[in-house]
Parts: C-alpha cells; structure tokens; sequence
C-alpha cells in the first residue's frame, strides 16, 4: 500500500508542478520542458519540501522512450533508413570518437581521473537524447524532412553504438568475462551478431506478424482493445530486444514501428499511442530534473562550465563541421549541430552502470546530469536560432555563400539537359508522396524537380528525371530550374509557411508563372490565395471530388 500511494503521490506531484510550471514558462516565453526539468529539480531529493520516488520517476520515463521510439518508426520507413546510411553512419561515429575525445581529454588532463573513468564520461558527453531530439523535429514538423531523416538515423547510429559500449563497459572496468584480448574480441562479434539477428528477424517475421495481430484485434472492433495492442507492442517488443538480444529499449521499440509502418494501421497506431507518449515524455524531463543537486553549480562551477562547453560547442562544432565535409548543405550542417547539442537517457545510463562498476566518481553523475538539464533547456533556442543565422552567414560571409554553392553536381542541371524539359515546364518543389503521384499522373509533361533531399535528387538523376537539389527560397536555384520558362511551379509541401516567398521570388524571374498548391485547412486555403496562389486545392475536397467522379462513372 505504501508503494502504491508513493507511486500515486510521485506522479501527481509530477505532473501538476509540470503543467504550472510549463505554462509560467511558456508565458515568459521559454520552452516548455523548461518548466517540467524545474518540476523535477522541486520534487527531488536535493531540495527541501515534497521527495517523489526517483526510481519510480525513471523506470516510468522508460516508457515514454519507448513509446516515443515506436511513434518514429511508425513514420520512418527502412528506406529513410537506408537513403541516409552515407551521412549518418560515419558521421555519428566520428562525432561520438570526437566528443568522447573531448570530454575524456577534460576529465583526465584537467580533473585528474583515471583513464577508464574519463573514457566513460567522454561517451556520456558524445550521446544526444533521443526524446530531446524528437520533441525538437516534431515542434518545427522537421521530422520527416531531408534534414529530420538525417538527424534520426544518426541518432539510430548512435544508439548501435551505445549498446555494444554497455555491453563493454564491464570489460573496461576488468570486471567481465571480455577482460582478455580473445575474450574482448568474442564480446564484440557476439553483441554484433545479436543486433543483427534482431534487426534481421524485425525486418523478416516482424513485418508479418505484428501487422496481422493487429488486424485480429482490428476485428473486434474495439478501440480499447486496438490501443492496448499498440502499446503492447511497442513495450513488449522494446523489453523482448533487450532481454534476448541485449540491444537498448528505445532501438527495440524503434524497429517496432518500423515494421508495422508498411501495414495498414500505421497511422491509426501512431494516432492511439500519441497521448501517451506526450504524457510519458514529460515524464522523462521530470525525471532528469529529479537527479538534479543544484550544489554542483557552487561547488564546481568551472567543471560544470566546462561540461556544458562539449556538449554546446565541442558537439556542435564537431557535427556541423562533418556534415560540411560530406558536402551536405549549410542548412543541413546547422540542423545536425544542433539536434545533437545535448545528452539525455544514454548518458544517464552509462553514468549508472559506471558507478556500479566503480569505473567513475560521485560527481560524475552530478556533472551529467548539469549539462544534460542546461542542454536540454537551451535547445529549442538554439533551433530557433538555426535559420536566422543561415541567413546571416550567407549574407555577410564570401566564403559561406562559396560553400553552400560548391561545385556540386546536384545543386544544378547536367548541361546534357534536353532543352524541351526547360520550355513551358513543372517546377515541382518537394517530391513526398503528392509530388510522386503528381509527376506520375501527368505523364510525359516536362518536370524540374526542386528538393532538400540530397538522396532523392541522386534518385531522380539516375531515373533520368530533371532534378536540383537546394532550397527554394534561394534565387539561384530557382535560376537553376529555370522557372524563368516555367508554366507551373507547384508546391507539394507540407509546411506552407515559405510558399509566399517562394512565389514571390518566382514571380520576379517569371511575371506569368502561375502557382498551384494544396492547402490542409480552409484557413490555409483563405492565406494562400491572399499570396497570390492561382489554385489552391483543399486536401479532403480534392479526396471527395475524386470519389464523386469514380461513383459517378
């Protein structure tokens, strides 16, 4: 009985003090997690009054990882996965080597600990956390934008990597089986092989069976039973991964998702575990604040300095500068940077085992868990501060504009572009699923494709299909799809937000160009044709026309 009012007490207090505290801070204009990581630090045991449950705190925001994992692979298809490989997965592991670098060099050049000591709060300091990350892409419908694949699949590297680092921590520490050479090598090919017959037998029977259990409980025809399915799912698949294959709870839920988001209830899943999820995250923030003793920021101020310096600076600089070096754009670079300015779950776990372990000091975690709650609160500032600086460095900076219009093959048209696809043509900005059926519904009409995405422009190319790669918003690339001989430029866009100005910078280089785009609320619809739209399409009377056409046939 007492557990169970510890529990009740622990999660009222919670989220009461989150909910005030995240509107006083969205009333002075902070992010809201803000409030919840405050929330957490009053309800710990570092300050006076009210003590939750730590433990209890934490073993629930587990939940929320999972649940939040399992929304993004319902959304992230194996493809996402695989079309960003050559971005996320050497940029990850450099940027990991190099913040681990970083925060090792600290601890053991300037702090004096041991060398295993400082290697584990090195790899503390290189991992972002995934619910951060999340929450930040969604808020700025990032997600699923070239930049946001980018960003989760480096994040899915980074979560690879951190299961085989617990696997090996206890091997560092002399205290596993792997303390050998041989022995060592054996772990690392074991926890290797064991991810991979995960990952294998998700992508294999998973895609079968959970669609089908799904579909079994669909039958009933109860909601209840269909939410209780979905996040049975998600949890127990994440709990199965890491029992049987050692593989984190996150990754587990993550690769949940992403076999059913082939099925027919992807949507209908990820629409039932939403509240949830959103409750379940707060949690998480909550739960950070908890571990929180504000005495380090007295104690040791300039360590706590220092900490933050890595993860704002160190990371940002690393990240950004290796997307510049794999000839990503500067939107790009900037993005990246920034989703990984902080740490968060994985950091806290590694602090946890390396204690038990006797691998690292008392104030290791402290140090952690200061930088983590500091990064996470600045964060959101640091998003919104990404286009604006974009802006500002290509326009004050030579050398900024040299690098963003490099001599790249895909930010302009192959000079063997035949002259009757530049006469009279589609501009299309942004090839999802609209743009896909657009272009494949008009046939042989000319189309000059304008995308972020660096993967689907190399696609295009290689199908033949006129395609540059860049932002709309720039002049240069409209010049380079030639929209001054355009008849339509057509944005197939979810955020509508920069049509306007991309029309308006259109409409410079070609008086005549007229502008078709689908708008998702009569609001939207009512603003667009205020900008100047020729035709906007309402998204669900369009889905009805063609229905009253097909049962008019």
């Amino acid at each position: 009985m007492h557990d169970g009012m510890t529990l009740i007490s622990t999660l009222a207090a919670a989220f009461g003090l989150a909910l005030v505290l995240g509107l006083l801070a969205q009333w002075a204009r902070l992010p809201a997690l803000v409030g919840y990581l405050l929330a957490g630090v009053l309800i710990g045991p570092h300050t006076p009054g009210f003590v939750g449950d730590v433990h209890l705190a934490q073993q629930l925001s587990e939940v929320g990882v999972m649940l939040l994992m399992f929304g993004v692979g319902l959304h992230f298809s194996v493809h996402d996965l695989v079309s960003v490989k050559g971005i996320a997965l050497p940029g990850a592991l450099v940027q990991m080597a190099a913040a681990t670098a970083m925060g090792a060099g600290l601890a053991h050049g300037w702090w004096g600990w041991g060398l295993a000591a400082a290697l584990v709060f090195g790899l503390a300091l290189s991992v972002a956390s995934t619910v951060v990350l999340l929450r930040a892409l969604e808020s700025r419908e990032l997600l699923h934008s070239g930049n946001g694949r980018i960003a989760v699949g480096w994040l899915v590297v980074e979560d690879l990597a951190m299961v085989l680092a617990l696997v090996l921590m206890p091997v560092l520490g002399g205290k596993g089986e792997g303390s050998s050479g041989g022995s060592l090598a054996v772990t690392i090919v074991t926890t290797l092989l064991a991810v991979a017959a995960f990952v294998a037998i998700m992508l294999v029977a998973g895609r079968r069976l959970l669609p089908w259990m799904l579909w079994q409980v669909n039958r009933t025809g109860s909601r209840e039973l269909f939410t209780l399915a979905t996040v049975a799912a998600a949890v127990g698949l994440a709990v199965g991964a890491a029992a049987l294959f050692g593989v984190s709870v996150a990754l587990g839920a993550f690769f949940a998702g992403l076999v059913l988001r082939e099925s027919a209830f992807s949507e209908r899943a990820a629409h039932e575990s939403l509240p949830l999820r959103d409750a379940f995250a707060v949690l998480f923030f909550v739960a950070v604040g908890m571990l929180f003793d504000p005495r380090i920021l007295i104690e040791q101020p300039l360590a706590v300095l220092a900490t933050v310096a890595v993860i704002l600076v160190g990371k940002t600089i690393a990240a950004g500068a290796l997307v510049l070096l794999l000839r990503y754009p500067l939107s790009t670079a900037l993005t990246v940077a920034v989703s990984l300015a902080q740490i968060g779950e994985f950091s806290f776990i590694l602090m946890g085992l390396g204690q038990s372990l006797g691998l690292v000091p008392p104030e290791a975690t402290s140090l952690i868990v200061a930088g983590a709650i500091v990064s996470i609160a600045l964060n959101p500032l640091l998003f919104s501060g990404v286009e604006p600086l974009r802006r500002w460095v290509l326009k004050r900076s030579a050398w900024a504009r040299k690098l963003e219009a490099r001599d790249d093959p895909l930010a302009e048209l192959p000079a063997d572009t035949p002259e009757a696809s530049l006469a009279g043509q589609i501009v299309l900005v942004g090839h999802g699923s609209v743009g896909t059926a657009l272009r494949e519904q008009l046939g042989d009409r000319p189309f000059v494709v304008i995308d972020r995405d660096r993967e689907v422009v190399e696609k295009l190319r290689h199908a033949g299909q006129a395609a540059v790669l860049g932002e709309a918003t720039e002049a240069m690339t409209l010049v380079q799809a030639h929209i001054a001989q355009a008849a339509w430029l057509v944005m197939a866009v979810s955020d509508v937000r920069g049509v306007p100005a991309v029309l308006a910078l259109g409409r410079q280089l070609n008086p005549a160009l007229r502008c078709a785009v689908v708008a998702h609320t009569p609001e939207e619809a009512q603003w667009l044709a205020d900008a100047g739209v020729n035709h906007v399409l309402r998204s669900q009377q369009a889905l009805a026309q063609a229905l009253a056409r097909v049962i008019a046939a």
